[in-house]
């Protein structure tokens, strides 16, 4: 059999399968409205959804830990365009863990599923470093039925403690919901707070002051905004940063000072997204600046605007946006995967991991891996002299799908050069993807993802790993009692 014919066999075979699936649903990309001139609908949750919390104060828990399968099911001859075990998708939803040194515990979200189904659960829970636990997660939105994990939750924790969960909608035809914890600290009930148009949620509490907001709308394509609340409940109107067709990005906050970076998508065509642009804020979103102190007039509405890094598009190059931090000097360092071709397989390599560093005066640009697919995602670690990136870097038991091998790369001259300094995952059943990077990362839960098979239908187990990455723990797909320990895997032999 050619590989083109066993392609198409395996497409047929998935198609099929998710057919046969309940709550299934076709996955519609949203579209700019062509008449800016009438009022938009009226937001209204969609038929199903409800909070996970009850009116009564009781809190729907699931019994274990299970993350979202889904296919975008858009097929070339190297399978899907994106599919898997997307519990920790996507890139643009900033954070996804948070470690609260004052709980001593670790708070994470992610997309879980109900009865293993393609069926979205806005799911939270934590692991307790102290006795070393984690419970039974919370249910702190239904979907509805919705098995898009474009809808997953981001969280923050502002200084009192109070855990805020940011779910996404998607466009205006799903909207987004904000949800803060009844008690500090402890996830055993939601209120939902407010229901809003936001997609790829990426909030940030600045202490003192409140939220500012960095999220997306389907106005003219995927266009970035901004909003500050001072509750979550009362927001100022939302704030447009950049609309060039489209955009996606990723955020970091250090303090009062919050800086992102983004691509764009020429005519709104997402396959086509290119270009490298950064902006920065320390004022509660009233004036953004480039990476040089330039202040920037908004909306960015050209390409060639000063906050662009790197014209791409010049060199017929898409780039994937993956992680943003801070070096020791507080200098941004941006992570991202370049591609040649916005389909799997080898048309797109190489598929260069670069590091992207500002040095005071200009941008680097260092090359720190390859791998095998556009969405491969990691995580970007600056600690002093060390980096490190946590990423699917090496090919899967799926490979030309999303995600792989979990593997450890570490530079010490800031960037410049990086070499691969463990392999966490090996011989793994299904590929491991979209490692994720806590807010104030402790040793022992230091990236967080789930895996999945690419290529059919699969149960997805959701992982952690500490920070010499030579541990991996799986968290209990299936508990018996409200505690359990998670498993350790992959453990190193000692000699």
């Amino acid at each position: 059999m050619t590989r083109t014919t066993h392609t198409a066999v395996w497409t047929v075979v998935l198609v099929g399968a998710l057919l046969g699936q309940t709550a299934i649903c076709q996955v519609a990309q949203p579209q700019a409205k062509k008449s800016a001139s009438k009022a938009p609908p009226a937001l209204k949750p969609a038929k199903g959804e409800k909070p996970g919390t009850a009116d009564d104060g009781t809190v729907r828990r699931e019994p274990g830990y299970r993350g979202i399968w889904f296919t975008l099911g858009q097929f070339s001859e190297h399978g899907d365009k994106y599919s898997g075990g997307l519990g920790t998708y996507t890139a643009k939803h900033v954070p996804l863990a948070v470690y609260a040194p004052k709980a001593d515990k670790t708070f994470f979200v992610y997309g879980g599923c109900w009865q293993e189904k393609r069926y979205l659960l806005a799911m939270i829970s934590y692991f307790d470093h102290k006795t070393r636990q984690v419970p039974r997660p919370v249910v702190v939105h239904d979907k509805g039925g919705v098995n898009d994990p474009h809808d997953n939750p981001s969280l923050c924790i502002d200084e009192k403690g109070t855990i805020w969960v940011f779910v996404s909608g998607r466009g205006r035809h799903r909207p987004g919901y904000v949800y803060r914890s009844l008690k500090p600290y402890d996830i055993d009930g939601f209120e939902q707070v407010s229901m809003r148009e936001l997609t790829y949620p990426q909030p940030k509490w600045i202490e003192g002051e409140g939220f500012l907001h960095l999220f997306t709308k389907y106005t003219h394509g995927r266009e970035l905004y901004w909003s500050t609340s001072v509750n979550g409940k009362d927001w100022a109107a939302d704030q447009k940063l950049a609309g060039m067709g489209g955009h996606y990005q990723t955020s970091f906050q250090q303090g009062r000072r919050v800086i992102t970076a983004f691509n764009m998508h020429p005519g709104g065509n997402v396959d086509k997204r290119t270009n490298l642009y950064f902006a920065q804020s320390e004022d509660m979103g009233k004036t953004w600046r480039t990476a040089g102190g330039q202040e920037l007039k908004l909306p960015l509405s050209k390409p060639d605007c000063p906050a662009l890094v790197r014209d791409y598009a010049a060199e017929k190059r898409l780039v994937y946006m993956k992680d943003i931090n801070l070096d020791a000097r507080s200098r941004p360092v941006i992570l991202v995967v370049t591609s040649a071709d916005y389909r799997p397989g080898p048309g797109g390599d190489p598929r260069v991991w670069t590091v992207v560093h500002w040095d005071g005066s200009k941008w680097l640009f260092h090359e720190a891996a390859r791998s095998d697919h556009n969405y491969d995602m990691g995580s970007l670690y600056v600690e002093g002299d060390t980096w490190r990136i946590i990423g699917p870097t090496e090919p899967g038991p799926q490979p030309w799908g999303v995600g792989g091998e979990m593997v450890a790369h570490v530079s010490r001259d800031q960037g410049r050069t990086w070499t691969k300094e463990r392999q966490i995952t090996r011989s793994s059943p299904r590929n491991h993807a979209y490692a994720r990077r806590p807010v104030n990362a402790h040793d022992d839960f230091y990236a967080f993802w789930a895996d999945g098979d690419p290529r059919k239908p699969s149960p997805s187990h959701l992982y952690f790993t500490n920070r010499s990455g030579d541990q991996v723990w799986e968290l209990p797909y299936t508990m018996e009692a409200d505690l359990a320990q998670p498993r350790p895997l992959y453990a190193e032999k000692k000699d």
